[in-house]
């Protein structure tokens, strides 16, 4: 039965690549998709001369599959991750029904695209190439930040725009990930302990660059972007989300070279859910009275 469109399912993609993933006995932090293409006997190959926009295709010739990805973008990482993304197509239920029907169907990964399906295989792909029990334990290990992106991004060997929104959605820090184009922002995806602040807007695709940020400072030099420059300060979480009450967050910005884009994390100490958060000060002397041992005289 083909699928009518609709929202893009997301539990339903990371469901199946977790089934992939428990199939193919992959327990670690690191995942070969093309490993996985082989033992359905998918082709996989590289096409140099993919169209603009373009990540890969999944190809469909009898009772054959094949996938092809592009390389027009040198990121080992972006490759990794668009193989995993025509996997996506071949094992959520419903895409090959729907995408080939002409036997081709061309894909643009990495959350560019506003259609359910690429939207469904990107969660795909972010779920196999980042498995979520390694990933989080990761986390765990780690200070929360762009340091930690990093430190995942070279673990998992995926692009760092990719690992910041599977960061964002896995860690129990408050953590913001953004991407900006100049003076307007791309996305925005939030972490759990980030959404507990009361008030917060989401930001939409299009919003403008708070005035005075890191970013904003960043982003007004072009060259910054295209070298990959960095920078760091402190700011206010509610100059980006609005809130209730303002809350202090630390602002880390990367230059993503010819992707053209900035890529921002917000961390918010205060919005932590981890076990091991500190509670508030003035709360301090009662949590002591109420952990200290008593004893019978």
């Amino acid at each position: 039965m083909t699928r009518k469109p609709g929202p893009a399912r997301r539990s339903l993609a990371e469901a199946a690549a977790s089934s992939v993933l428990r199939q193919m006995k992959i327990g670690g932090l690191w995942v070969d998709p093309e490993a996985i293409a082989a033992s359905k006997g998918i082709a996989v190959k590289a096409k140099p001369d993919t169209a603009a926009g373009v990540s890969g295709m999944l190809i469909k010739v009898g009772d054959d599959f094949g996938i092809m990805y592009a390389t027009h973008i040198p990121s080992r990482g972006f490759q990794r991750f668009s193989i995993s993304h025509e996997l996506g197509h071949y094992f959520i239920e419903g895409h090959p029904e729907a995408l080939l029907t002409t036997g081709v169907h061309q894909s643009r990964a990495g959350f560019v695209s506003g259609d359910p399906f690429e939207q469904e295989a990107d969660y795909f792909a972010a779920a196999l190439l980042m498995p979520e029990l390694p990933f989080k334990k990761a986390i765990a290990d780690n200070d929360p930040g762009l340091a930690c992106v990093e430190f995942l991004c070279k673990a998992c060997e995926t692009s760092l725009t990719a690992t910041a929104i599977r960061y964002s959605s896995l860690t129990s820090d408050g953590i913001a990930a953004l991407s900006s184009s100049g003076d307007t922002i791309d996305w925005c995806f939030m972490s759990d302990g980030l959404k507990q602040a009361k008030g917060l807007s989401w930001v939409r695709k299009g919003t403008p660059v708070p005035a005075g940020t890191v970013t904003a400072r960043f982003n007004a030099e072009p060259g910054n972007v295209a070298t990959g420059q960095r920078d760091a300060g402190k700011g206010q979480l509610n100059d980006w989300v609005g809130g209730d009450r303002p809350y202090r967050v630390t602002e880390e910005v990367v230059g993503l070279g010819q992707y053209g884009r900035t890529l921002t994390i917000l961390t918010c100490k205060d919005l932590s859910l981890r076990a091991e958060a500190e509670e508030p000060d003035d709360d301090e002397d009662a949590l002591i009275e109420s952990w200290t041992p008593r004893f019978r005289p």
